[in-house]
């Protein structure tokens, strides 16, 4: 358990992220994680640096609901105090805080309070002597080091352990998630590390999370983006959405425009879903720029409408619903979707 927030042993791959802000400016801080919340994040992890920041989490913890990861390098005793001031989950590399009798103080606390401790391995930070003895950053030299951690906390009778062993590039980190999976069974968080900037970043996490989801190498997740946390938590969202490991929310297809399309489609389509974005029920809707494909596409879902050159047809349920001028069926569509979401709401409520 993080807080609330159950991971491993089949409870549902949680989404997290990391704030970006200074830690020590603790408004700041709240600020963004009660973003993240509204965004969807369920589990937030802060940089721990200094006393400073130490401080910070105090007055963070009492101001926010969602479970609290505090990220410690080097100084035992920031975890400790971390552990002091209500963290949920600490996140570590027992090899860099210091001597074995400097864990051994940090895992008496963690194990007092049942919180749990991630070993968080990364390509780019590993041992210098694995590095010599592997050659490089290869999966082999990561999961070895993240062995080495992870026994240094079996050995003291520590058992509440999550792994992370992230690259920037995919089939290393895939690599290195399956040769852990041979080796233990305590839970992953999985993410593609420094993974970049925009579309680039957002396909690279997509891509690698897909894999490792699909062979159940993910308990949680973070995409790592160069990008406020939001939108983080919203791709990690949508790639669990895609592959059917969370409750769809809206879905909304669009075709992708062509010579046939005799509306302003685009923008359109931008409008629809920044319109619903917002809904809280599973919605299936479709939004089709031609009357070629689009019948069959909108018929498929539970409100679509296919465009054609002077009116849209809307279908429901199936079937054909109305006929609706051009101008009017942007505002018409979105009034129908708003219905439905209400309709589907009162019901769940019964």
């Amino acid at each position: 358990m993080v807080g609330k927030v159950a991971v491993g042993g089949g409870a549902p791959i949680s989404v997290q992220s990391m704030t970006k802000t200074d830690t020590r400016d603790y408004q700041a801080t709240i600020a963004e994680i009660e973003r993240l919340e509204k965004a969807g994040c369920e589990i937030v992890r802060l940089a721990i640096p200094d006393q400073e920041a130490i401080d910070a989490l105090g007055k963070i913890r009492k101001r926010v609901s969602l479970p609290l990861i505090a990220d410690i390098h080097f100084d035992y005793r920031l975890a400790i105090a971390s552990l002091k001031k209500g963290i949920d989950g600490l996140r570590i590399n027992p090899g860099n805080i210091g001597s074995r009798e400097k864990v051994r103080e940090v895992v008496k606390v963690a194990k007092e309070r049942q919180i749990p401790i991630r070993i968080g391995v990364n390509s780019g930070s590993l041992e210098k002597e694995i590095l010599r003895k592997h050659g490089g950053a290869t999966p082999e030299a990561m999961v070895e080091s993240a062995l080495k951690h992870v026994r240094i906390l079996e050995e003291m009778d520590f058992g509440l352990i999550k792994i992370s062993l992230k690259a920037p590039d995919i089939y290393r980190t895939l690599r290195a998630y399956r040769l852990m999976a041979e080796k233990v069974e305590y839970p992953f968080h999985a993410g593609i590390t420094e993974a970049g900037f925009g579309g680039v970043g957002i396909v690279k996490s997509a891509v690698g999370l897909a894999l490792l989801l699909s062979e159940g190498l993910a308990d949680t997740i973070r995409v790592s983006l160069t990008s406020p946390p939001e939108e983080e938590v919203k791709i990690g969202i949508s790639i669990l959405r895609s592959m059917g490991l969370r409750p769809q929310g809206l879905n909304l297809i669009s075709c992708p425009g062509c010579g046939r399309t005799e509306v302003d489609f685009f923008p359109l389509v931008k409008k629809i879903e920044e319109s619903l974005s917002s809904l809280d029920a599973e919605l299936h809707l479709a939004v089709m720029g031609c009357m070629v494909n689009g019948p069959g596409e909108a018929k498929e879902a539970l409100l679509g409408i296919a465009f054609g050159r002077e009116a849209g047809v809307m279908f429901k349920k199936g079937r054909v619903y109305r006929r609706v001028k051009k101008e009017d069926a942007l505002w018409e569509f979105i009034k129908e979707a708003k219905r439905l979401a209400e309709e589907k709401g009162i019901k769940g409520k019964r």
